[in-house]
């Protein structure tokens, strides 16, 4: 007879026995016969026991009560719409208690992960699982369960392995008000963030029972977030100071850092645009604590944090591969991530070598860049990242790479070069507000030994630059720069004077510039007159805004330096 029809029998002998023990005692009740037929093979009496966990979806946080029932039986059963991690910690939770000393109970064992239509998802529920499942069984006493939130993984000797959204999980304990939270150590700086609340970082199963039932006494951990959050903000491993020549470019950059604004070079192979494109989070306004704990959580769902970290400091700066697919870019899959653009959220996107993006893959930025948000709708589920950043790309100006290079030779043809810039859509196009040339450094320039403006220099005008910017808009909801403008702010706040738009007609019709472009270039204007320190926008704003606009004009493709 198989392993399988004895628990079977086993089974079902054990469940009439039991319904057999109940009608005994309903006619002859006393306690001998009680105790024989309610619990022939020593099995443990009916507990429920109740702990506290966390379920992640998406940027959400959802309490999760685990329940625990242990009837006389043999079977385990889990409910609550957990998935194949969480089906699996049966296995890790009976080595660790086995390896620390305990027993897994025998026992009909019923577990429920309540809400229980909420899908539980990652091997966080471990932990949780373990204490209740000692706890019903009796191995051990606890009146503070209902005291702290547990997450944690653990491994088959019970040490505590790091999980995934540690700080949004705290952060809804303490609206839970809970005494405390208990997660892995390697999660415990980044738990600490949330003040007001207890967070223990355990290394081990048996340091949580010690916790929870008092035989040992713990510290919570405690961070300083604002010292070390201010003190590692002004530290760069990239700076400005490296890049030789380039000024007009470097000029460019700063006015995109001051005003928010995506911007596009496009130059030879070995120009530098990469270089400076890596160093734009150095002149970028530093982050607010609330821009900072935004961001850290995001990195935190995606288990992108470093450990030990306690909050990020610094503007993230994320660079895909062209080969990046449309649900890493934007996020999603069978369990929702947030994709790069979330990573970046108040930082930077750089996209190197643009038209070598999947076209379709691009075409979903569309959305994002409009509305910095992105929402992932599928069958089961709807999810929403934030994803507010600064769009930065590079790209070659034609196939070969050397189209207006003086120093080499472009071997394309207009038409090659056509359909090379063609790989980006005019709607993707339009929502870059700074399009800017590059051509090599001249040897002159490379082989200088002081070096250019550092970045810190170039920060505090864009600061003064954000200031005047945060004033202007203090009265509109989710609008923080120039580059979030919308039309009706653009004519209230750069609405150009007659000589600005004498200029504005004249370059419209000598570039053959495109009707897009005029909202654009009043955006920039705007930026470069707060720059200047201008109340309002001049001539000179605008005519450096249109040179701004390089990739709409007309006749870009043919003006060929031979």
């Amino acid at each position: 007879m198989s392993f399988a029809k004895i628990a079977i029998f086993i089974q079902l002998f054990i469940y009439y026995d039991y319904i057999f023990c109940h009608f005994i005692c309903s006619i002859h009740p006393k306690p001998l016969l009680l105790s024989l037929y309610t619990n022939p093979l020593n099995l443990p009496t009916i507990m429920l026991v109740k702990t506290y966990s966390a379920a992640v979806n998406g940027l959400d946080v959802t309490t999760v009560r685990v329940e625990v029932n242990i009837v006389p039986g043999v079977m385990y059963h889990l409910t609550g719409l957990g998935d194949t991690a969480v089906r699996e910690g049966r296995d890790r939770i009976a080595s660790a208690l086995q390896f620390n000393g305990y027993k897994f109970p025998h026992g009909d064992i019923t577990i429920n992960l309540a809400p229980a239509d909420l899908r539980k998802e990652g091997s966080s529920f471990d932990l949780p699982l373990a204490i209740a499942i000692l706890a019903a069984s009796g191995a051990i006493v606890s009146n503070s369960l209902d005291q702290y939130m547990m997450v944690g993984e653990l491994g088959l000797d019970g040490t505590l392995q790091p999980i995934k959204g540690a700080l949004p999980i705290a952060i809804k304990a303490r609206a839970e008000k809970l005494k405390g939270l208990i997660v892995p150590k390697q999660n415990e700086r980044e738990a600490a963030v949330v003040n007001n609340l207890e967070v223990y970082g355990m290394n081990n199963i048996m340091d949580v029972i010690k916790l929870i039932t008092g035989a040992a006494e713990y510290e919570p951990t405690f961070v300083d977030t604002r010292r070390e959050f201010y003190e590692q903000q002004y530290s760069f491993d990239l700076d400005f100071a490296d890049v030789r020549g380039q000024e007009s470019v470097r000029r460019a950059l700063e006015v995109a850092a001051a005003g928010g604004h995506n911007l596009i070079m496009v130059g030879p192979p070995g120009s530098g645009k990469s270089m400076m494109a890596k160093r734009l989070p150095s002149i970028l306004p530093p982050l607010s604590l609330a821009e900072s704990l935004e961001t850290t959580q995001i990195h935190s769902v995606a288990g992108k944090l470093q450990r030990g970290t306690s909050l990020i400091s610094q503007r993230p700066f994320r660079a895909p591969h062209h080969t990046i697919s449309e649900v890493a870019l934007v996020g999603g899959g069978i369990n929702p991530q947030p994709g790069e653009i979330s990573l970046a959220h108040n930082g930077v996107l750089f996209a190197d070598e643009l038209p070598e993006f999947n076209k379709k893959t691009l075409e979903v930025l569309r959305q994002p860049l409009e509305d910095h948000k992105i929402t992932i709708s599928r069958s089961k589920y709807t999810v929403e990242f934030p994803c507010s950043f600064m769009f930065i790309a590079s790209m070659n100006p034609c196939p070969c790479g050397y189209f207006n290079d003086p120093t080499h030779n472009c071997c394309c043809s207009t038409g090659q070069i056509q359909r090379y810039m063609n790989k980006i859509s005019g709607p993707l196009l339009d929502r870059i507000d700074i399009q800017c040339e590059i051509t090599p450094v001249p040897f002159k320039d490379i082989s200088k030994s002081e070096p250019g403006e550092p970045s810190a220099a170039i920060r505090e005008r864009v600061i003064k630059a954000r200031d005047i910017q945060t004033a202007r808009f203090k009265d509109f909801k989710g609008i923080h720069c120039n580059a979030q403008m919308t039309e009706r702010m653009i004519h209230q706040f750069a609405e150009p004077d007659e000589q600005s738009i004498a200029l504005l007609r004249t370059a419209m019709e000598k570039f053959s510039l495109s009707a897009r472009a005029y909202n654009r270039i009043l955006k920039v204007a705007r930026t470069i007159a707060d720059l200047a320190g201008a109340e309002n926008v001049q001539s000179q704003h605008i005519a450096e805004a249109i040179g701004y606009r390089n990739l709409d004009r007309g006749d870009w493709a043919e003006r060929r330096i031979y």
